[in-house]
């Protein structure tokens, strides 16, 4: 009897939508790519409504006040939303500029040497890729993707050169603004600001960095990046380059977000509301434009 085998990750010869792009024949997108437009999908325009601003400074402040009156709205972000916009943060620019360069250098490696990095399934701990998950999908999302496990074991590319210096600083200094926004969330649901982070233990948690690139698009009005999706984690914070794209859904319309330089945008996920769905919202977000990194 013969041994049933894994199927690849990725169908053979499936190019990366980078690759695609730089060819020089392509006038318009192939089929394989194209969408139906969601003709019940509305997109908010109203100029009153707009994601939450957080300032991490006041979380972190001495001024219980302050503090009290953030923590306030870090509940309201929540529940009502789900995803919100964190600004001053204690995080440089420089190395938020830098995290992003290193992913646009990395991208810019041959097809050859990405492959270094494809894995072999899921679970691996350095995985590059294309779409979301081209071996099921009859149409593919105009995304190419690195996916890689930083913590508590840190895994990364060893190419390009000073990618994994960069990434390891980042995701560490990542790893703590999530710390205090999870002692936040807890103070905001009655609990002392530790309970969240020693109850899901989360200093041997996993901690996932994902890079995507996203192509410019001859006809964005015909592709999707990521399909309407919520995150399965606890919490994402993104950042972007300056052009647009991510929208989110909130109360049944989708909202543009425009971020805010030097700011995370930040997801509330699935487990986070798993665990406490009292108090928390998740929000669907997907990529509609096609022409930014992260």
């Amino acid at each position: 009897m013969a041994a049933a085998s894994t199927p690849p990750l990725h169908p053979p010869n499936l190019s990366t939508v980078k690759s695609l792009v730089e060819s020089p024949a392509l006038t318009s997108i192939p089929s394989t790519y194209t969408f139906t437009t969601d003709t019940n999908a509305t997109l908010a325009l109203d100029p009153q409504k707009s994601i939450p601003i957080i300032d991490f400074s006041l979380l972190t402040s001495g001024n219980l006040h302050q503090r009290s009156k953030i923590i306030q709205e870090l509940a309201q972000a929540c529940q009502e939303w789900g995803f919100f916009m964190v600004v001053n943060h204690g995080m440089s620019e420089s190395l938020m500029k830098g995290m992003i360069d290193a992913c646009r250098r990395f991208f810019d490696l041959t097809e050859e040497e990405k492959r270094e990095f494809q894995g072999t399934d899921v679970l691996s701990p350095i995985r590059c890729g294309t779409s979301f998950n081209p071996t099921v999908e009859n149409v593919l999302f105009w995304r190419d993707f690195l996916k890689v496990f930083v913590h508590p074991q840190f895994h990364f590319p060893g190419k390009p050169a000073g990618f994994s210096e960069v990434a390891q600083e980042y995701t560490q200094q990542v790893k703590e603004v999530g710390g205090e926004l999870l002692k936040g969330i807890s103070m905001s649901l009655g609990m002392e600001e530790g309970y969240i982070e020693k109850a899901m233990n989360m200093d041997s948690s996993t901690q996932v960095l994902i890079a995507n690139l996203y192509p410019p698009c001859p006809q964005p009005e015909l592709a999707l990046g990521m399909p309407a999706h919520s995150d399965h984690g606890f919490l994402t914070l993104l950042i972007q380059n300056e052009v647009g794209g991510l929208q989110v859904e909130h109360k049944g319309k989708w909202f543009n977000v425009n971020a805010i330089p030097n700011s995370f945008l930040v997801n509330t996920g699935d487990q986070l509301e798993v665990h406490y769905p009292f108090a928390l919202s998740t929000t669907l977000s997907y990529y509609r434009k096609m022409q930014h990194i992260l």
